[in-house]
């Protein structure tokens, strides 16, 4: 029997919701166990882990590292630029295109424009080191190249960026990421009003919150 597919209408607020859940409920096992690190000594791509954790445990297909719909026309599958977290409704898989008109076809499967394409950056204020010296062009120009990825890919319909950012107080991470909001718009850069989750966490490098910040990403 064939699946007969739907339209699945994103709510971006019910994503922000999931992703500060998890981290709360990660932030409080670490403090229960007096951990020495926390949640911002953790590389990228372990916190990548964390938050697709996250949002499946709501019932969402999460699928990590997925090439862009436009790098489809490199017959290579390592060749093109890939997508940090790409969700699909009702933990259902992701179509690839490839096998749609094959005996591999999944009916079951999400057409990849109708996934939800979610870029991540993490970036915090301090390291282990000190105060990270990286910390505003991390965040003011490196953070931009994923919204020009994603708006230029026409088989993108649903996307976002979601920030992660490790600051002292939410008030640094509020002014910063106004500034940062403030460049991409100056710059036309298709975004909309985000949605804004802050999880406190224990002090161990000078952070005391965590700010997760997912801005909706149109086209050009």
């Amino acid at each position: 029997m064939s699946f007969e597919p739907t339209i699945h209408r994103w709510c971006v607020a019910t994503l922000a919701d999931a992703l500060e859940t998890g981290l709360l409920r990660e932030e409080q096992r670490l403090k229960t166990e007096q951990a020495i690190s926390g949640l911002d000594v953790r590389q990228e791509v372990d916190l990548h882990v964390q938050l697709a954790e996250d949002l499946a445990a709501t019932g969402l297909g999460v699928h990590r590292e997925i090439r862009y719909p436009v790098a489809r026309r490199h017959r290579r599958r390592t060749q093109g630029d890939r997508c940090d977290l790409v969700l699909t409704p009702d933990n259902r898989p992701l179509q690839i295109p490839e096998a749609a008109a094959t005996l591999f076809r999944d009916d079951h499967a999400v057409a990849l424009e109708d996934a939800f394409w979610l870029e991540v950056k993490v970036v915090a204020q301090f390291t282990e080191e000190g105060a990270n010296a990286s910390y505003s062009s991390q965040l003011l120009s490196t953070v931009q190249d994923d919204i020009a990825k994603l708006s230029r890919d026409r088989g993108i319909l649903h996307a976002g960026l979601l920030i992660v950012l490790f600051t002292a107080n939410a008030e640094i991470a509020d002014h910063d990421l106004g500034i940062w909001q403030d460049r991409c718009l100056e710059k036309s850069l298709p975004i909309s009003a985000p949605f804004n989750r802050v999880v406190p966490i224990v002090d161990r490098l000078g952070h005391q919150c965590c700010t997760l910040r997912i801005y909706p990403v149109g086209h050009y």
